[in-house]
């Protein structure tokens, strides 16, 4: 899986959040934030699985609302600021948090009422065999978000850490349909990529962002989005 190992790493772990959701980034968070909560609907009372829950941005917010949440990773440095962020949210004892792989869920077939998995796909090698699990474990849905291969996206992955894979919409429909999910819904957006929102401070992001909006919610809005939120039922 890429960048495995520099996920993994202590330093890495440590500095995620403040580089990728300070500055720009903050709206970047709280539009992931909605995406979810939008999809999965009331979550008290659900069983939750967060695929490659990271630093537990979702988990925590998911435990926060009510829902019975696990949160698996790869990453031990991930799980440790996870844990920590429950811990200071005072919902230690509301989340799990669980090291695993994501191709081999150790959970019985139906057991968790949806499946998400955020800023996840763009770095599966195999994700049919991912979603398949996911799948495999949801009794009712399964959420995740992918970047786009004809977006902004493109023109600034060569300069990530370990590159990102990108996804036509033939593509998803694939996955869903090797999967045997059906897409219930989808929305699409940032024209411009993540990347630049980052390097900016919030008070421009904000001019920005609102131009990106619009431009996202006219008739060519969907096909320009460099992400794009699926919604699917099992």
């Amino acid at each position: 899986m890429k960048g495995q190992e520099w996920y993994q790493a202590d330093d890495v772990a440590q500095e995620y959040e403040a580089k990728r959701f300070s500055r720009g980034g903050q709206l970047i968070d709280r539009r992931e934030k909605e995406a979810v909560l939008d999809a999965i609907g009331p979550v008290d009372g659900k069983s939750v699985l967060e695929v490659a829950c990271g630093t537990g941005r979702f988990t925590v917010m998911l435990a926060d609302r009510g829902a019975d949440v696990v949160g698996l990773d790869i990453s031990g440095p991930m799980l440790h600021q996870g844990r920590e962020k429950a811990r200071s949210a005072d919902l230690a004892g509301s989340v799990e948090f669980m090291r695993g792989d994501a191709a081999r869920l150790p959970f019985p077939d139906d057991h968790f009422d949806a499946v998400v998995a955020m800023r996840f796909f763009h770095l599966a090698d195999t994700p049919a065999a991912f979603l398949a699990e996911m799948r495999r474990v949801s009794k009712e849905q399964v959420f995740f978000d992918t970047f786009n291969r004809f977006s902004t996206r493109s023109l600034y992955n060569w300069a990530l850490p370990m590159g990102s894979r990108l996804y036509s919409r033939w593509e998803v429909d694939r996955l869903l349909d090797g999967a045997d999910l059906e897409l219930a819904g989808d929305e699409h957006d940032f024209v411009l990529p993540y990347g630049f929102y980052r390097k900016i401070p919030g008070s421009l992001a904000a001019g920005f962002r609102s131009i990106d909006t619009a431009i996202g919610a006219s008739p060519v809005g969907d096909s320009l989005a460099s992400v794009s939120y699926w919604d699917a039922r099992v």
